[in-house]
């Protein structure tokens, strides 16, 4: 297995502003320029969870930093109420010792309006959504999920309204971008986690991903971790439409070994093909939507320094992170708790080479199509792996513990907010 050593320091969205068109559509999920006279910059947001900052960086080339946004300007009030209410103040605990491995949760998941005047985040250990004003930093909208925990979201195609998982209460709110009202919202399994829109906006799917904060990882004890399936919706009518548990297709492959809390997962471009990580498992596994079945599973190497115990994983998330290329060719996989990304052939699923990483959390895909770019948790920089060679091409340093990793637009000229932080 060849690691190599690093020195120290996510879809592909369109560039292209169509000169009539009031609103332009990006196939990633990001949210998309809207004014066509307005020149809106291409850029890439990367969100330090334990710092509560957002880091703003080129989308592609040298990914340098532009600039940085405080993503928890209220931090006295939030903290304030949480103090005085005893149950909200367990679970904010108790985020912090489970989850957050001993750190607040302040940002997970991000994204920008579609006229790149404001950014969207998910805070985990305030159970919220807040709208930021890119050229103030002042809070425009604030959006208290039910229960006590934000998780992932996903940006519908015309970026007009954002998902987020509630998780303690198995719940998916789905809000207008621009106000931050609920338009609609559905139950999902136990612990939902990762929502992607489908290409044309019609589906939404939510992935659970059951109880990950015990310690009962053992598989003799897989009942305990709840009920996890991927819940489809009609995106207008928040009505579901299609219930997937992966256990019994991973039953069907002979891998009853596996589990069925599906992670981070990407369609092919065509839709026709999903590829997702489970809880525990160094690998990948292929699905046909078509025929309901699993098709193939990837087993990637584990490092020889990492321990098999499960309860040393993360979250129960051996390999967390997964992109596919522009033209569908290449996957791009995140390996978690083995300290590595590799860029893997789709046709063959053969790996390539082990990039070392520290901890790498997400992956998603450069501006230009070119790149896979990897956060790197345990080292605070994101680093980008070329899909053409499969090896490292950049690094930059970010704030502390980086995770979600989202393409956005801001306004040409844009310089951040003078902020504390």
């Amino acid at each position: 297995m060849c690691y190599h050593r690093v020195t120290r320091g996510a879809v592909v969205t369109s560039k292209l502003i169509a000169a009539i068109a009031a609103v332009t559509l990006v196939t990633s999920g990001s949210a998309a320029p809207a004014a066509a006279d307005e020149a809106l910059r291409e850029v890439m947001f990367v969100g330090n969870n334990w710092e509560g900052t957002v880091d703003v960086i080129e989308s592609s080339g040298s990914y340098a930093r532009i600039g940085r946004l405080n993503v928890i300007p209220d931090q006295a009030q939030r903290l304030t109420e949480i103090y005085l209410n005893p149950i909200r103040l367990a679970f904010f605990l108790g985020i912090r010792n489970g989850p957050g491995e001993g750190h607040d949760q302040l940002v997970d998941d991000m994204y920008t309006t579609p006229d790149g005047s404001a950014l969207v985040a998910s805070r985990p250990s305030f159970a919220d959504v807040v709208s930021l004003n890119l050229s103030t930093g002042a809070i425009n909208w604030r959006f208290p999920v039910s229960g006590y925990r934000a998780d992932h979201m996903a940006v519908s195609p015309d970026g007009a309204r954002v998902a987020v998982s509630a998780s303690t209460s198995n719940t998916v709110h789905v809000l207008d971008i621009a106000t931050g009202q609920q338009v609609g919202s559905f139950g999902a399994g136990d612990k939902p986690h990762e929502n992607i829109f489908s290409r044309d906006g019609r589906r939404l799917w939510n992935m659970s991903i059951g109880e990950v904060n015990t310690d009962l990882d053992d598989p003799f004890w897989d009942w305990t971790k709840g009920d996890r399936h991927i819940t489809v919706v009609d995106a207008q009518t928040f009505r579901t439409v299609r219930t997937i548990d992966m256990r019994s297709r991973l039953n069907a492959a002979g891998r009853s070994d596996l589990s069925n809390a599906v992670r981070p997962a990407v369609f092919t471009p065509d839709e026709k093909t999903l590829y997702f990580q489970v809880s525990f498992f160094n690998g990948v596994i292929e699905y046909d939507v078509a025929t309901d079945r699993i098709t193939r599973v990837k087993e990637l190497p584990k490092n020889p320094d990492t321990s098999d115990d499960r309860t040393t994983f993360v979250n129960d998330s051996r390999h967390h992170g997964l992109s596919i290329s522009p033209d569908g060719s290449k996957l791009c996989v995140a390996g978690t708790m083995d300290d590595y990304a590799t860029v893997v052939n789709r046709a063959t699923l053969q790996q390539g080479e082990l990039v070392e990483a520290i901890k790498p959390y997400w992956a998603t895909v450069s501006g230009d199509g070119q790149d896979c770019v990897i956060s790197e948790a345990g080292a605070d920089r994101v680093s980008a792996i070329s899909f053409a060679t499969g090896r490292r091409v950049a690094s930059v340093a970010v704030g502390d513990h980086p995770q979600r990793v989202r393409i956005g637009h801001v306004a040409q000229g844009w310089t951040a907010p003078t902020s504390r932080r």
